[in-house]
């Protein structure tokens, strides 16, 4: 593959104190952007990398796997973490453990997520529908953050009918983030059809003070030059764009930051590219869980991701996707053609399950007030669940 893109004048990305030489953010994807994803990002392009979801409740109550996941390598900076939470107390409480214990250089807030058992609690996607509660979870995040940049990830609504973003995003600027990120879509979509780029444009046009960064269906640096000449946004949030193709971060750097933010010439993604980038991956997660045998049972899950539209036969995937040690992983990679070439539109386009559009799961009665009511707020305290995504 040849990526070679006419690099955009250099557009400096500023979340508070902190300044990206290209306006890219990796977006937390739960299981797959752990410290050795994005250490592997970041050894390819600019940007910020943000840890998976973590969830408040678990932080404050000191649950060990979520400790674990809020340790970056020595090598990452700025350190960013996304925390999903529903109660303002216990929000509260899980930033300043972060700020206080010096976790973190950014902190996002995860409005978006669009999981069935999240939005039937009142979580997710579905919570800024409760504009009291989604007002004093952010506000208190935002003071309890002190010196340390506050942004907001969500999405459009619940459905096309009961739209949230822009008084999220109003809201939001008046609570002091530093950010707003939309992923153009609704939970009712889920990851269906296509991101209403227009929503992205809307927001810009409504919240004036802060940056606005735009969230789907960026497959490719031009799709994200695209976006941010059609939508005015500040910058761009990837998600699946990303899988198996982690290199994109270099991509984007050369399209979107100019020459010198990038790391590296552009790709030829031949086979041999991107076994590398496999082996690479699978000996970072070994690194990261610290045993052959999980980090190898870890990186089963990209192995369609990496080899999409590659010819590599089905029986060698069946076995990478079983390997159970580093060395199993080499002996398969070099049976491959190593000097396939890119094969082009085989391997582009969208990654991951877009699902199908749903009435989205939410509390008995919740779209009959945009305030919280008592039953409702017993019934979100069940809402921290550890799921993906936004």
């Amino acid at each position: 593959m040849s990526t070679t893109l006419a690099p955009a004048p250099a557009v400096p990305l500023r979340i508070g104190p902190i300044t990206l030489d290209a306006p890219v953010v990796l977006a937390p994807m739960a299981g797959i952007t752990n410290t050795a994803f994005r250490r592997l990002c970041r050894e390819y392009g600019a940007g910020l990398y943000v840890s998976e979801m973590i969830t408040t409740r678990a932080l404050v109550e000191g649950n060990a796997t979520t400790r674990r996941l809020i340790r970056h390598h020595e090598s990452e900076t700025p350190r960013s973490i996304q925390l999903y939470g529903v109660d303002p107390a216990t929000t509260e409480a899980a930033v300043r453990i972060l700020v206080e214990e010096d976790h973190a250089d950014h902190i996002d807030l995860n409005f978006g997520c669009p999981v069935p058992k999240v939005t039937r609690k009142g979580g997710g996607a579905a919570l800024p529908w409760k504009l009291g509660l989604f007002r004093e979870i952010v506000t208190r995040a935002a003071r309890a953050a002190e010196h340390i940049p506050l942004t907001v990830k969500m999405r459009k609504g619940i459905d096309a009918d009961h739209l949230t973003y822009l008084d999220a995003g109003r809201i939001a600027e008046d609570a002091g983030v530093a950010a707003v990120a939309l992923h153009a879509r609704t939970a009712s979509e889920f990851y269906s059809g296509t991101a209403d780029w227009e929503a992205i444009a809307t927001l810009k046009r409504a919240v004036t003070g802060i940056p606005v960064l735009g969230n789907g269906d960026i497959w490719s640096a031009a799709d994200a030059q695209r976006m941010m000449a059609e939508t005015g946004c500040d910058g761009v949030v990837v998600g699946r764009g990303c899988l198996g193709r982690p290199w994109l971060f270099g991509d984007l750097a050369r399209g979107l930051g100019g020459p010198d933010a990038a790391h590296g010439q552009p790709v030829d993604a031949t086979l041999g590219f991107v076994a590398d980038a496999f082996r690479r991956h699978a000996e970072l997660l070994v690194e990261f869980f610290e045993d052959e045998g999980r980090g190898c049972r870890d990186i089963r899950k990209h192995v369609a991701w990496y080899f999409k539209g590659y010819p590599v036969g089905g029986e060698t995937r069946a076995e990478l996707a079983t390997a159970s040690t580093l060395a199993e992983i080499d002996d398969l990679l070099a049976t491959l053609d190593l000097g396939a070439p890119y094969p082009g539109a085989a391997a582009e386009g969208q990654r991951g399950r877009a699902g199908t559009p749903k009435r989205p799961a939410l509390p008995d009665r919740w779209l009959e007030s945009r305030e919280l009511n008592s039953a409702e707020s017993s019934a979100i305290a069940d809402a921290e669940l550890d799921s993906s995504g936004g």
